[in-house]
């Protein structure tokens, strides 16, 4: 059965709700998502109750848990579905694997979710279960084995954040002006110096790093088409909005110029901004126990190659909120390759003129206190 009518948005309660009417019952469906995504979420639920055509609903979770992992594996990144799939092994399928589809409920999924807590998993991780769950579902309404909806699943309140630690202004001060570290037990430069430096300077992830080449530089403009990832994947990037432009700073322009010089002095050419010693891909292990021995030997705190860009983020967050979305990824995505790329340039123009001022404000007060300590 067709319906014949959509999912309206009511203001005043914050949810999209659609009523339909099949066989003589009437039934409301409801989404509090906003935008079209919520609209096609309540028209999505109730097209599912209206063409309830389930085929086999006793399959077991375990099955149908293997079959939406081969289907990840066919169509995304080892890195997403080995995460799933982790879910699967270690919290759904030893709770829930031996339950037929037809029995589930939400309170199955909730309580996966609470035990996970009680283990103090954190927030973060929490999330991406939840999102593991729903995306379940929608596999398995898809293969036409449930109608299940459960978008009522929740996070228990208190589930841990885990604190990120970023460089301080002298940390940063180091980074830009100390290129030594500790190879083979004496004192070397560090091959990948300037790889850190633009993280920290662009607030780009390191697998967007890992993925730069020298053409993806138009003049000053940076276009992201790529990232690699922890398994020395190619892929788009880690969504929609990884895929986007900047404006680079004298800073960065300066860190990318000392890259090329850098290979130079090195006898390295490479399709890639950042390789290894032998001009290939910088692989994720190697990039982490680099960074290791260049912030143990500078006396820099122990962070993660990622926290360095949440050090640019902490750095710059006085910079207009829209310039910084944009400058990282987490705004809605652009047409930088399209039609108005060149509207937007003089937005990123002015975005990279203010963290090139906010930099040279850190340097400098670094500079200052320094001189007094001699005085």
């Amino acid at each position: 059965m067709k319906r014949n009518n959509s999912a309206f948005w009511y203001d005043k309660f914050n949810y999209w709700k659609i009523n339909v009417q099949k066989d003589g019952i009437r039934k409301t469906f409801y989404s509090s998502t906003p935008g079209r995504i919520g609209c096609r979420e309540c028209n999505e639920k109730a097209d599912a109750w209206l063409d309830d055509n389930v085929t086999d609903s006793k399959q077991k979770i375990l099955n149908l848990s293997e079959k939406y992992i081969e289907q990840l594996k066919l169509t995304t990144s080892r890195s997403h579905w080995a995460q799933y799939e982790s879910y699967f092994n270690t919290w759904i399928d030893p709770a829930i694997g031996n339950v037929r589809i037809e029995n589930i409920t939400e309170q199955h999924f909730q309580s996966i979710i609470n035990k996970a807590y009680s283990k103090g998993l954190s927030k973060k991780t929490l999330q991406n279960m939840r999102g593991c769950m729903l995306n379940f579902l929608k596999f398995c309404r898809k293969c036409k084995v449930t109608t299940l909806f459960f978008e009522d699943l929740y996070i228990p309140k208190g589930a841990p954040t885990i604190e990120k630690t970023i460089l301080q202004p002298a940390d940063i001060n180091k980074l830009f002006n100390s290129d030594k570290t500790m190879f083979n037990g004496k004192p070397d430069k560090e091959l990948y110096i300037n790889a850190y430096r633009l993280e920290v300077a662009t607030g780009l992830r390191p697998g967007e790093v890992l993925g730069l080449k020298w053409t993806d530089i138009k003049k000053r403009i940076v276009y992201l088409k790529r990232s690699i990832n922890a398994y020395g994947e190619t892929t788009r990037g880690k969504n929609d909005n990884a895929r986007r432009s900047f404006y680079l700073t004298d800073l960065a322009l300066a860190v990318l110029k000392s890259q090329k010089d850098l290979l130079s002095d090195n006898n390295l050419t490479s399709e890639y901004i950042f390789c290894d010693k032998y001009g290939d891909n910088i692989k994720t292990q190697n990039y982490n126990k680099h960074w290791k021995k260049y912030y143990e030997y500078n006396n820099i705190p122990k962070t993660t190659p990622y926290e360095l860009r949440h050090t640019f983020v902490s750095a710059v967050k006085s910079l207009p909120e829209g310039y910084l979305k944009q400058l990282v990824g987490h705004s809605k995505d652009m047409d930088t390759y399209g039609t108005y790329a060149h509207e937007i340039q003089g937005e990123q123009k002015a975005a990279a003129e203010l963290v090139q001022n906010i930099f040279c404000e850190i340097f400098k007060a670094e500079k200052n206190k320094a001189e007094k300590s001699q005085k």
